[in-house]
Parts: structure tokens; C-alpha cells; sequence
């Protein structure tokens, strides 16, 4: 009795699809299938669109394992971020596996989990399978990253670091911009709730609070939330509230959203008695009451973090490109004026 595996009944094939076939069926060669799939941008957008919807029909998917031994070529990239629950990184992550796919790419997703031990360890286990590598808010050091770079093709992202590809977003325009709204509303005496000692997107916001709290006269207090997440945001709320001040920034719309959840817990009422305002701008709309916060194009960054490994993937410049995406202030409504028995302390 035949098995329908090898009838052509309605079981499985027995014969899978070759190179060969889509050559045949698309008229064109075996390279150039086999280019439309690890090369696209070598051909036509017209003859990739072609060999590929051919391939669909007959069922034909490309053998990494075969690409990869007869081209040294993976088909591969990974991308690490440093903390993959944070809101911040899904639409840069889902922008960046776009591009990748674009580019007939698969992405290898790492979460260090803000441990540069895990990730020195997810490069380790990644960088043998992979083209090329984007870290995400890497928390290794310098030297480390510079090691990496020399062994594939790699971009940062929010981390500057001379001679390598790198994709900042500048959120400091925007975090001067919501001191200035701030110091608007009559806010003398602000909180700055800090993220990790390491991020230099932390850095970058921390110095443009007290650069513009200074221009202004304001009197600036840093309250820790290590790791930035909602739990660290929300047991700030009590400090902060005790240090007297009516307005904080956070460093990440995470934060904010857990310090609203303390004042709540306090009795503190967001805007009316202190005013609250985050980066990133993830979250922004879906909190009560919608929040003020500095946009960060995280979207944007994962978009062209992967553009520029593909350069230099395919023989781009690479080294020193310094790509700066910048920010602006979103206002929403939970920052409103100073409480006026609490103005000037």
C-alpha cells in the first residue's frame, strides 16, 4: 500500500523544492535565486519580487545551513537589548526585524536583562551564527564592545562610542524642553528619578535637567529607580513626596507610570498636587492621566540600526557614523501648575 507521503495524494510531498526548480520556473539562473534571497540588493526589485513569489508557490525555502557553508554567510543578525519588558523596546524591535526581513534577514533576539555578564555571554553564544550584531543600551564596557566589533559587523544603539557605528537618540532637547514647561507652571523644586549609573541615555538626561534647572534657578534633587521599572518607580513615590519638591522627571515612561501608581497610593492627586513626566513617549497615552513625556523615536532607531549593519554587511563604511535622532516634548495631562502652598520652597 502506498503511503500518501509518496502518492502525491494529499499528504506530504516526498520531493522538496530545489533552487533548480525556481531557476527554471522565474527564467533566471541559480544564482540569481540564490542572490534574491542573501543579496537582494544586487538585483532588480522586480526580479527579487519575482523569484520570490515563485518560490512561494512551489513551497521553496532557502537552506541556511547550505548558504551559510558555500558563502560563509549566515543569513542572520542579532539584535540584545538590555531589558525586553520594557515598553521602549518592542516597536524598536519590531522595526528592526522589518528591516532585517526586507532584507531577507532572520533576527536573533537576546534580553540581558540589564546584566553585562548575560550579555557578553548572548554575544558569545550568537556571534558564530550571525552576520553582524546591534546592541541595544549595551551594558558592557567599552573595551568589550570594541572587541565585538572587530570580529563582525556591529551598531549601537544609545551608546556612544568613538569609531563605531552608532544610532543616539538625543532625548536632551526634549528633557530641556520639559524643565522649561516645568519652570512654566511655576515648579521651583523638581526631582530627576534617574535610571541605570551605566546608560547613556541616562547620562544624557540627567546632565540636561541640571543644565536647564540651573539656567532657570530651579533646585534639582535625584532620586534613584535601579533598575528603571514600575516597582522601583512606584517606592520612589514616598521619597519623593517627603523631599518636598511638586514635579519629577523620570527617566523612562515605565518609571513614571509606577511613580503616579505611589503618589496615587499617597493621596498625592497627578496634576492637581504635583506634576509627572517621563521619556520615551510608550506609554504616554495609555496611563491615567495621560502622561507628559519626551518622544524618543524608539521605532526609528531600530529602522536604522539595521540599515546601517546592512551597509556594512555589504561592504559599506563603517566606524565612525554617528547617527542622532532627536526628541521633542509631548504634553499631555499630568503635569499642570505648582501647588501654591508649595511654590518657592
Amino acid at each position: 500500500m502506498k503511503r500518501d507521503s509518496d502518492s502525491g495524494g494529499e499528504g506530504r510531498p516526498s520531493v522538496v523544492p530545489t533552487i533548480s526548480q525556481v531557476a527554471k520556473a522565474s527564467g533566471v539562473s541559480r544564482a540569481t535565486v540564490s542572490r534574491a534571497f542573501s543579496r537582494p540588493e544586487m538585483l532588480t526589485e522586480e526580479t527579487v519580487r519575482r523569484v520570490k513569489e515563485v518560490a512561494g508557490k512551489l513551497g521553496y525555502v532557502p537552506n541556511q545551513v547550505a548558504r551559510a557553508l558555500s558563502t560563509g554567510r549566515h543569513g542572520n543578525v542579532a539584535l540584545i537589548v538590555s531589558d525586553v519588558a520594557n515598553p521602549f523596546f518592542p516597536p524598536l524591535i519590531r522595526a528592526a526585524q522589518l528591516r532585517a526581513d526586507q532584507a531577507g534577514l532572520c533576527v536573533f533576539l537576546g534580553n540581558s536583562d540589564e546584566d553585562p555578564a548575560r550579555e557578553e555571554l548572548l554575544v558569545g553564544r550568537f556571534i558564530g551564527q550571525v552576520e553582524g550584531l546591534v546592541l541595544a543600551s549595551s551594558r558592557l564596557d567599552e573595551e568589550r564592545i570594541r572587541r565585538h566589533a572587530t570580529r563582525r559587523p556591529l551598531v549601537l544603539i544609545n551608546r556612544d562610542i568613538e569609531g563605531i557605528t552608532r544610532v543616539l537618540i538625543d532625548t536632551a532637547p526634549g528633557v530641556a524642553a520639559a524643565i522649561a514647561h516645568l519652570a512654566e507652571l511655576g515648579h521651583r523644586h523638581i526631582a530627576y528619578v534617574s535610571g541605570p549609573t551605566t546608560s547613556w541615555s541616562n547620562q544624557q538626561r540627567r546632565n540636561a535637567v541640571r543644565r536647564e534647572a540651573e539656567k532657570r534657578g530651579l533646585k534639582v534633587i535625584a532620586v534613584p529607580a535601579r533598575p528603571p521599572s514600575y516597582d522601583t518607580g512606584r517606592l520612589a513615590a514616598t521619597q519623593i513626596v517627603a523631599s518636598g519638591v511638586t514635579a519629577a522627571i523620570a527617566f523612562d515612561d515605565l518609571v513614571a507610570q509606577g511613580l503616579m501608581a505611589g503618589l496615587a497610593a499617597l493621596d498625592v492627586e497627578v496634576p492637581k498636587s504635583f506634576s509627572v513626566v517621563g521619556c520615551d513617549d510608550v506609554l504616554g497615552e495609555t496611563t491615567y492621566p495621560p502622561l507628559t513625556t519626551v518622544s524618543a523615536r524608539c521605532a526609528d532607531a531600530g529602522d536604522v540600526a539595521v540599515g546601517l549593519l546592512l551597509s556594512q554587511m555589504n561592504g559599506g563604511v563603517s566606524g565612525e557614523i554617528r547617527h542622532k535622532l532627536n526628541s521633542h516634548l509631548v504634553i499631555r495631562a499630568s503635569t499642570g501648575p505648582a501647588p501654591l502652598k508649595r511654590r518657592g520652597r
